[in-house]
């Protein structure tokens, strides 16, 4: 799975067109359980160099920690909502926990429409590794798929990197299922979908 801080869109052309930014929806706050789910800000990238930092966050995505000025640029980019073309809508929330207050994830929603219209949303979710193992990825994931359905986005999926046994747990447990297709060693999972043998 390709986390958020990994996803490195096309630098923009300076300035967005209003009728663009209409065509997606706009990541709004949002609570779980135990987090508070942030819309990006550029300013994000001063707590999330901590988080990113331990080196195997990268076993199956390749890549290595980010300094706090390419955080910066790339969060830059992101927070426009969307590619400069136009195509694709971009939602990146940040994960801060209720009780410590500490940045230790990120959920990404990257958004396209069908020939029809219809809207249908890739997921990435990554936490900080000494956060890991207490199911904070599928909660914060699940909040963001909820509102998904609010705003009239059903069809889901994620890529997970075949030995990525925890990505599969959560992709499982959110409701999406393996499909046969495999692109650079990652298997896309979908909504919907009955897994195939």
């Amino acid at each position: 799975m390709k986390p958020v801080f990994h996803t490195i869109p096309r630098k923009p052309t300076g300035h967005s067109s209003r009728v663009t930014d209409a065509l997606w929806p706009t990541a709004v706050g949002l609570t779980s359980p135990r987090m508070t789910l942030e819309p990006l800000r550029v300013e994000h990238a001063d707590e999330a160099v901590t988080a990113w930092s331990d080196v195997s966050l990268y076993q199956f995505t390749g890549g290595a920690p980010a300094t706090e000025r390419q955080l910066r640029a790339r969060y830059s980019r992101q927070v426009v909502g969307h590619s400069p073309d136009g195509t694709q809508g971009w939602l990146n929330w940040m994960l801060r926990r209720h009780d410590n207050g500490e940045i230790i994830g990120t959920v990404q929603a990257t958004v396209t429409r069908t020939a029809t219209g219809r809207m249908n949303a890739e997921l990435a979710w990554v936490i900080a590794t000494n956060h890991q193992r207490q199911h904070l990825a599928g909660e914060a994931a699940a909040t963001v798929i909820a509102w998904l359905h609010q705003v009239g986005i059903d069809d889901l999926t994620a890529h997970i990197h075949t030995d990525h046994l925890a990505s599969a747990g959560v992709a499982h447990h959110l409701g999406l299922r393996p499909t046969t297709v495999i692109v650079d060693g990652e298997v896309e999972w979908r909504s919907g979908t009955r897994r195939n043998h």
